[in-house]
């Protein structure tokens, strides 16, 4: 009896500590939705900078040394180590280095350095966001639940005027409206 009469203390309760427990993840999921929906205009996890060299032509690229490749990374502005090349056509020579790759045209001399870093935050919540492994599918399931539980005890944190009985009723309809209207104009 003692909950019927104090049910909207322990809403309140419930909504807070909710809240405050799931802050971080719902930071995470909003940031990384954020990114995810323009990841057509953007690549939210990676920093991709392409730098163009121009080289003298190398004759026979086929024969060519290590020492031959880390000469042509120096020639480059780059550091002489490398991981590995290959040519993966008669004219182009590719080379692994740490954080990208080196793409020479052996006929032009054209060199194209292309390195690849991690975007800062938005990778690491996009890698949350993809869900990591196992456990995570568990942590975000609760979370989701979560949500579910905020978003209802949300609807009866107030009373009176702004509580769901009239201007926040009037919010949730138009709440419930917009996704209901995109998918009559989109949903096929």
């Amino acid at each position: 009896m003692d909950f019927i009469k104090n049910w909207r203390r322990y809403n309140r309760a419930i909504h807070r500590d909710l809240g405050y427990l799931f802050f971080a993840l719902t930071v995470i999921y909003a940031l990384s939705g954020i990114a995810l929906n323009h990841i057509n205009e953007w690549n939210p996890s990676y920093i991709i900078t392409n730098k163009t060299v121009m080289l003298a032509p190398v004759a026979n690229p086929e024969t060519l040394t290590r020492q031959n490749v880390s000469d042509l990374l120096v020639a480059c502005g780059e550091s002489p180590k490398f991981k590995k090349y290959y040519m993966p056509s008669e004219n182009t020579l590719k080379i692994f280095v740490d954080g990208g790759t080196v793409m020479l045209n052996a006929q032009t001399g054209e060199a194209v350095v292309e390195r690849i870093n991690r975007r800062p935050i938005f990778h690491t919540v996009n890698f949350l966001h993809y869900n990591p492994g196992r456990w995570w599918t568990w942590v975000s399931d609760i979370f989701a639940g979560a949500l579910i539980l905020l978003a209802i005890t949300g609807l009866f944190i107030l009373k009176g005027k702004n509580g769901i009985t009239r201007r926040g009723a009037v919010l949730t309809l138009l709440g419930i409206l917009i996704p209901v209207i995109f998918l009559i104009l989109y949903y096929h």
